[in-house]
């Protein structure tokens, strides 16, 4: 492994890649350290969202590999490195950000939006990793899921009412796999969070009533939760479709379904009095 180029030198060598965006004071790092790729969660929007250690290895990296479409520009306005919009890039041009950080030592964040975990599409990019030898690792962040909840003041297990979170979408360019229908996923009854669906709003509201969700349903639509046009929208079921179609959203939007979204209720044991636990005992 060669050392580490001057700073400010490096460019990755990608065919039709946008020029590299120059930011401030190049980071500091230990001569000869280890290159090493991160992929950060981004978290919903808003950079104060951000987690202590995403924000870190942004600014420390000598590469910042970001999506400008999805991840807000203030969550990488800290970045002392160069800084590349992977918008705008294959999964080959990426793959050759990663061979370069190989050959040259560099460290890379590639930030993604929301948790990288929840469709962010790193297990391609961790594999090619593992084949070059590159050492790798996630930095989690706060989904637009958790932003949505705490942004309409909802939790989303509530007790004997539903314990329990299906995360899905409908099928794309990238089919679902057998018995993973949002039909038969709506057969459960419980809350459901729809990603990259917003798009085919009528098939998903025909889908959720199709698996048994009675119309009157709550849903909450939510649109570039914690962005400055951040906009959220409750509905019935029955009128999810037209929802999403007045509002004009078809990206950047999760649907929240189910009953919880309404009901307040039973009290949770955690707390009650007669519930004991290592650390309480039961109180009569």
């Amino acid at each position: 492994m060669t050392a580490a180029p001057r700073p400010g030198a490096w460019a990755p060598r990608v065919p039709g890649a946008p020029p590299a965006e120059r930011a401030g004071t190049p980071p500091r790092r230990a001569p000869g350290a280890p290159a090493k790729v991160w992929f950060v969660g981004a978290g919903p929007g808003a950079a104060d969202l951000v987690t202590l250690r995403g924000a870190r290895v942004i600014a420390e990296a000598d590469v910042v590999v970001w999506a400008a479409s999805l991840v807000h520009p203030e969550v990488v306005a800290g970045a002392a490195g160069e800084r590349l919009d992977s918008s705008q890039l294959t999964l080959e041009e990426v793959c050759a950000v990663y061979d370069r950080a190989a050959a040259q030592g560099l460290r890379v964040a590639r930030v993604h939006s929301g948790d990288p975990s929840l469709y962010g599409a790193i297990g391609e990019q961790i594999a090619y990793c593992d084949r070059l030898g590159l050492d790798w690792e996630i930095v989690p962040g706060v989904s637009s899921l958790a932003a949505a909840a705490a942004v309409a003041g909802r939790e989303l297990t509530v007790p004997e009412v539903g314990q329990s979170v299906i995360i899905t979408r409908l099928p794309t360019a990238t089919p679902m796999p057998p018995g993973e229908e949002v039909r038969e996923l709506a057969r459960h009854g419980t809350t459901m969070a729809l990603f990259l669906s917003a798009k085919r709003g009528r098939r998903l509201q025909q889908e959720l009533l199709a698996g048994g969700y009675p119309p009157d349903t709550p849903c909450l639509v939510a649109y570039r939760v914690t962005w400055p046009e951040e906009l959220l929208a409750w509905c019935r079921l029955d009128e999810l479709a037209r929802t999403l179609r007045d509002a004009r959203l078809h990206k950047h939007t999760l649907i929240l379904v189910g009953p919880a979204l309404a009901a307040e209720g039973t009290r949770s044991l955690l707390y009650d009095p007669a519930f004991a636990h290592e650390f309480r005992p039961a109180r009569a």
